[in-house]
């Protein structure tokens, strides 16, 4: 089974990068300072942010299109994040610790089938639901807090 597992895109929160707290605001976002490792999870990098490192907290369309299964949702994002993150055949070590809620979409964003899994056991819940053919990608998110986490698509 070959898939890829990708973080979000830079390019749209780098502008935010380094402004006050009043222009991140105009924004819907604002800056957090981690104090613990892990429980600041970056959504570009996939990386859990260090103690003392500095976020934003925004929200984020993860699923956009005219399906009842928009959505959106609080991410962090580090700010010292230089790059999207991409796994071939491989889980980040973020997810791997985690209680994941994975949705399988289809091509026109419905929802074909999903579940809840510890992070060491998604590799198999990744090859269960590409088995179905009409599976186009997954977006996995944390189960506890909900929050989206990444995308995972067929390789």
């Amino acid at each position: 089974m070959d898939y890829i597992v990708s973080g979000l895109p830079l390019a749209p929160f780098a502008p935010l990068f380094g402004l006050d707290a009043a222009a991140l605001a105009m924004h819907g976002a604002r800056r957090v300072v981690a104090d613990a490792r892990p429980g600041y999870p970056c959504r570009v990098s996939l990386e859990d942010a260090a103690p003392g490192e500095s976020l934003l907290l925004l929200n984020w369309r993860h699923l956009d299109g005219d399906t009842p299964y928009r959505s959106d949702g609080p991410i962090f994002v580090r700010e010292a994040a230089t790059a999207s993150a991409r796994f071939r055949n491989a889980i980040p070590g973020q997810q791997l610790s985690r209680l994941l809620s994975v949705r399988a979409y289809d091509g026109d964003g419905g929802m074909r089938d999903a579940d809840v899994v510890e992070g060491g056991a998604l590799e198999a819940l990744v090859a269960r639901f590409f088995a179905d053919p009409a599976v186009a990608f997954l977006h996995v998110h944390n189960a506890r807090r909900g929050c989206y986490a990444c995308r995972i698509d067929r390789g």
